[in-house]
């Protein structure tokens, strides 16, 4: 071997050649693709190499991919590196692609931090359309079908009126109070065990996992996910790894220690009936998980159930302090229906029809998950109004956008909950959108639309919600960057309405507290 050949095979060099080699490949491939982009959807021109990425910022992506279909159309493509992103405008789109052809839009695009890197892919929501997918879409629609979600009444309903007492009594806290009976509800239909306060170590290290995993989940942060070709580096040079390693760890020990508790709650006798027991009752040969897979399954509910619920609570009261019109209609309906002498139950979901009108806006209006929750990506070459769609994109079904889409939701910014009332769109009465399409819509829906239908009709029946006397109304617009988005802490005023309304809280408070006690640990 020559002292020339004996160099450029030493580590150093075999790693700069690999590289080289790599660039060039990437070079020639990006020119062929670009050969398709006169059949692709229209979109802003890509850099070479870089796509579209630098033109995608880091806060709120969600509303420059607003700002490109409204120039372009409700389909456009960009590029992240060489990776063809489409993103759906309308809602019309979506359901045509999503849903009426999930057979081949229904696999999910390569998540290298959140789904390689943070979870060894084991995060059914980061999997793709494969065999390990479908045990874990099973599990998790079994145990949170209409009619499963239906068992879970009782606790909500108990944890609700929990709510009520907190607003009563401590309404400046109305954040947290929210966020304490999503996570407790979560926690309790998964875990059989109730949440007294957020400063609980349960609520905390999930929060700190689903924090973390929604963080590293944003289009274009991590230059990693637009060129995997920064796997090949030297594992010392590959500085994006390290806090995400980290994390894993905290993760497994977490799950895996909860469910744990279950079994040991199990054995002897005192486990109430949750998602956690179900799975550990029925085993890996019928549900086909090991124990890690089986402990990631139960960690699913907690990220979703609560950004959902709490995030669309605090728009909806958002929205209530802006347009005291909606609350006044709400509460007429709840008069007529209700009256002062008890709260809202279920049983009541027929009868409210302006209360559901309004849980739908609140959704409608800013939904929580901007993005449409975790990105598509269509397994075969596709076309769509004879614009094409080649196998492998990211599809995104920009929420943030559809939602204002002024051809299905005249005057968009506004609040209107009669718009659900009026529309003869069948879609809309039952109305999903808000929590994705096709074989990917969110397991855990009934369940979160059964908290936010009763959480909004107690609260509009018990309180008066108005701005801060002196101070200037909250910005509606200013909510959290993150995958889910919610407003960012704000102020407003929550009374009770009547004397009567206040008796009838605290004596439902008091007949909650015993049968509340059975949930805690």
């Amino acid at each position: 071997m020559s002292p020339i050949t004996q160099v450029l095979s030493s580590t150093p060099y075999r790693d700069v050649a690999f590289v080289a080699v790599a660039v060039v490949g990437l070079a020639v491939y990006y020119f062929f693709t670009h050969l398709k982009r006169k059949d692709m959807p229209p979109g802003p021109p890509p850099a070479p190499f870089v796509g579209n990425r630098h033109q995608l910022p880091k806060a709120k992506p969600w509303r420059k991919f607003a700002e490109w279909n409204a120039e372009y159309g409700p389909v456009v493509s960009i590029y992240l590196g060489k990776t063809p992103v489409i993103v759906l405008g309308t809602a019309q789109a979506a359901w045509d692609l999503l849903e009426k052809r999930s057979n081949i839009y229904s696999s999910r695009p390569r998540f290298i931090m959140s789904g390689e890197i943070l979870s060894e892919n084991r995060r059914g929501l980061m999997m793709p359309n494969n065999a390990e997918w479908r045990k874990w879409r099973k599990v998790l629609n079994t145990g949170f079908h209409n009619r499963a979600a239906d068992t879970y009444k009782p606790i909500q309903s108990l944890e609700s009126k929990r709510l009520m007492w907190d607003l009563l009594t401590q309404p400046e806290g109305f954040e947290t109070h929210l966020q304490r009976y999503a996570a407790s509800v979560v926690v309790s239909v998964t875990y059989g065990r109730r949440i007294e306060s957020l400063d609980e170590w349960i609520v905390k290290e999930n929060n700190a996992a689903m924090e973390y995993l929604t963080s590293v989940n944003i289009p274009g942060k991590y230059a990693v996910e637009s060129f995997p070709i920064l796997l090949k580096l030297p594992r010392w040079m590959q500085t994006f790894r390290k806090e995400a390693e980290e994390r894993k760890q905290k993760d497994i020990e977490l799950y895996t220690h909860l469910v744990n508790d279950v079994k040991a709650k199990m054995a002897d006798g005192t486990c109430k009936p949750c998602l956690a027991k179900e799975l550990v009752e029925a085993g890996e040969a019928k549900t086909g998980l090991d124990e890690l897979a089986l402990a990631y399954a139960c960690s699913t509910p907690f990220g979703a159930g609560i950004e959902t619920t709490a995030g669309t609570m605090l728009t909806m009261i958002l929205a209530l302090v802006h347009h005291p019109e909606v609350l006044r209609k709400a509460q007429e309906e709840l008069d007529r229906v209700i009256g002062p002498d008890r709260m809202p139950t279920f049983e009541d979901h027929d009868s409210l029809p302006y209360v559901r009108a309004t849980c739908n806006e609140a959704l409608r209006w800013r939904p929580v998950a901007v993005l449409g929750g975790t990105p598509h990506a269509v397994t075969e070459d596709d076309y769509y109004e004879g614009m094409f769609i080649p196998a492998g994109s990211t599809v995104f079904a920009n929420l943030d956008g559809i939602m204002r889409d002024p051809v299905m939701f005249p005057d968009p910014d506004n609040f209107l909950p009669e718009r659900f009332l009026t529309t003869t769109d069948p879609r809309l009465k039952d109305f999903d959108l808000p929590f994705g399409f096709g074989r990917r819509i969110c397991p855990g829906r009934h369940l979160a639309s059964n908290s936010i239908f009763l959480l909004a009709a107690r609260i509009m029946w018990g309180f008066d919600i108005a701005p801060v006397k002196g101070e200037p109304l909250p910005d509606t617009w200013d909510y959290t960057d993150g995958f889910n988005s919610k407003p960012k802490p704000f102020r407003c005023s929550i009374t009770p309405r009547s004397e009567k309304v206040k008796t009838v809280i605290e004596s439902e408070w008091e007949g909650a507290k015993e049968a509340l006690e059975a949930w805690s640990w």
